[in-house]
């Protein structure tokens, strides 16, 4: 019969922040400040291990990028629509009142067309950052100069 190992036991010295965080987690999760070490030391010295604290930590961490980017991507994208739109407001001079009529029927007809152009590139999947940037690029660099 095989005995069970018995653990040693080790004196180290904390900085004050440090040993509040190891105290704050032994009490939300009601165990020993020691148990709280022996997983941190287990999961730092073994960080390969494909499940556990670690792992989750990592896919977090990939989460977290992902959605920096997608706030950043969705940051310029507003941006970008509103500087068109001032843009397009400043260039574009006001309609005399006899002709008006006429263009707000063309501005219908135009907006029609484009809701269907936006309803077919979106129904194919494909963005329209994804052919004004070369596949091997990396992210954010389009190539153009």
């Amino acid at each position: 019969m095989k005995r069970a190992r018995k653990k040693q036991q080790m004196t180290v010295y904390l900085d004050p922040d440090l040993f509040k965080a190891v105290s704050d987690m032994a009490t939300r999760r009601r165990q020993s400040g020691s148990l709280v070490v022996e997983t941190a030391l287990s999961v730092f010295f073994s960080p390969e291990e494909g499940t556990g604290q670690a792992a989750l930590t990592r896919r977090l961490d990939r989460v977290d990028k992902r959605l920096s980017r997608l706030e950043r991507d969705t940051g310029i994208t507003v941006e970008t629509l509103a500087q068109f739109i001032r843009f397009w407001m400043i260039m574009t001079p006001a309609l005399p009142e006899s002709s008006a009529a006429a263009a707000r029927a063309q501005a219908v007809e135009r907006y029609e067309g484009f809701i269907e152009a936006l309803g077919r590139r979106l129904a194919t999947g494909r963005r329209l950052h994804e052919d004004i940037q070369p596949p091997d690029a990396p992210y954010g660099d389009t190539g153009v100069v």
